[in-house]
């Protein structure tokens, strides 16, 4: 993890549930997400809402192994409250996350899924990351300009993607997904010194090494860490991003329409 304690993404999960709140206020239940095109508004209160209580019942719970029968996305959609009730719905259980996770023990034991200090860091972490993502969508829906992240926290989101999410997945590929063609990007934040490297299969679809540092690659990203947050969530592009790009444009382009973190 990138040095951020449990109590700052505590606030930023805070912040971010209230910020993705007003926005869907702001926009209509049935405007479109731009950053999710199948979605509508509606279906980024209905996701987020379910997944806060789904990470909350873990903590609660103490439960210690994944929950069976999770439901699929069109199931999780379908859920939830009516459209009346729909914003005091999220609002209930943005607050009961944050309230489980506040007070929880810092030694809890409970199902977690990617590397970290502790189960409730993993949470704290993970919820605040996809709140702040999902509360960009809910600006975007809004037709506002994403309200920024600080850099650090920009920094720590990056790194739980490329270490986090798509290193577990490289650990976890087979031998025939191993072979082929590959591309590579060096990911640099300028203003925290955070660099990352990733070496992608030549479409996209799987990463297939990842590493803290700089290497060789065909492709670089530089930038402030909060830009690059947005650039590789597939939020924003290079220019509203702020990210300079040189070398081979492919490698970001095989990131941008390959790589995904589905709730599926």
């Amino acid at each position: 993890m990138a040095g951020m304690e449990v109590s700052e993404h505590l606030a930023a999960l805070r912040r971010d549930g209230d910020l993705l709140v007003a926005a869907a206020q702001q926009a209509e239940l049935t405007s479109p997400v731009p950053s999710c095109p199948s979605w509508q508004v509606r279906d980024l209160l209905r996701h987020i809402g379910y997944v806060h209580r789904w990470a909350a019942g873990y903590v609660a719970q103490q439960r210690k192994e994944r929950m069976p029968d999770r439901p699929n996305e069109t199931e999780l959609l379908a859920g939830g409250a009516q459209d009346a009730d729909l914003v005091d719905w999220y609002r209930a259980g943005h607050a009961a996350l944050v309230a489980t996770l506040t007070g929880a023990d810092p030694d809890l034991v409970c199902y977690y899924f990617l590397d970290a200090p502790s189960p409730r860091a993993f949470w704290a972490r993970r919820q605040a990351h996809e709140t702040a993502i999902h509360r960009v969508d809910a600006e975007l829906a809004a037709g506002e300009a994403p309200t920024p992240v600080d850099a650090q926290f920009g920094a720590d989101g990056v790194d739980e993607l490329i270490m986090g999410f798509f290193g577990r997945d490289a650990a976890q590929l087979t031998d025939a997904q191993s072979t082929g063609r590959r591309r590579t990007l060096q990911v640099v934040a300028a203003d925290t010194g955070g660099a990352w490297h990733v070496e992608l299969t030549e479409d996209g679809q799987l990463a297939t090494a990842v590493q803290r540092g700089t290497a060789a690659a065909d492709c670089t990203l530089t930038g402030p860490a909060a830009g690059l947050y947005l650039l590789l969530w597939n939020r924003a592009g290079p220019a509203a991003a702020g990210v300079a790009v040189s070398g081979d444009p492919g490698a970001l382009a095989a990131w941008q329409e390959g790589m995904r973190v589905t709730w599926e």
